[in-house]
């Protein structure tokens, strides 16, 4: 970064940061004990959508490394298209197995990152519910390498709980790196995983 773009206010984007996703086990600890929300066991990668036989070939080759887990049952990744034009590849687990779940998501983003599929890598999200029924994703924003939360209001449609996802902001800043930007706490209505 030059002079020039210093006192044009233009700042180098921000190196994805893959490695950011293994903190999630020790957040939801701490996300357990803030707030009262544990582990659902889902999570999803989101992407634009992506047409063509080098697609279909990432994808089969991330269903076979998920696969060949043997403490899986079903299916280990599913590819779901949502009201919004976006992809997901959506992986469940038991919710005991939140560090077996950030591996499904790593090696997802990984695979697509290797396979020239970074630029179309948005997000990745880890489903948690607290015991009244609310749901609640930690969604890390590939381009950013950041963490946001975000809390849909239970029965509402499209409304969130900006004051929650406040409060979670605070508990997790010693556990994540968060997106301190609010106004890329981007909803994700409907996501598969949450």
């Amino acid at each position: 970064m030059g002079l020039l773009d210093i006192l044009l206010g233009r700042t180098k984007p921000v190196a994805p940061d893959l490695d950011q996703l293994f903190a999630l086990p020790s957040a939801a600890v701490t996300l357990e004990a803030a707030a009262g929300f544990r582990p659902t066991g889902s999570g999803a990668v989101c992407f634009a959508a992506v047409e063509g036989a080098a697609f279909e070939q990432t994808h089969r080759e991330v269903q076979a490394l998920l696969d060949a887990d043997a403490e899986r049952e079903g299916r280990p990744v599913e590819l779901i298209r949502d009201g919004y034009g976006y992809s997901w590849l959506v992986s469940r687990r038991t919710p005991e197995q939140l560090p077996e779940l950030v591996n499904d998501l790593h090696a997802v983003n990984s695979a697509m990152e290797v396979n020239g599929f970074g630029p179309q890598l948005l997000c990745s999200l880890a489903g948690f519910e607290d015991d009244g029924g609310s749901r609640l994703a930690l969604v890390y924003l590939y381009k950013r390498g950041t963490f946001y939360p975000f809390v849909p209001v239970p029965g509402r449609a499209e409304r969130r709980d900006n004051a929650l996802e406040l409060r979670v902001k605070a508990a997790l800043i010693d556990d994540l790196r968060i997106e301190q930007d609010l106004s890329r706490w981007f909803p994700v209505w409907g996501a598969p995983g949450l």
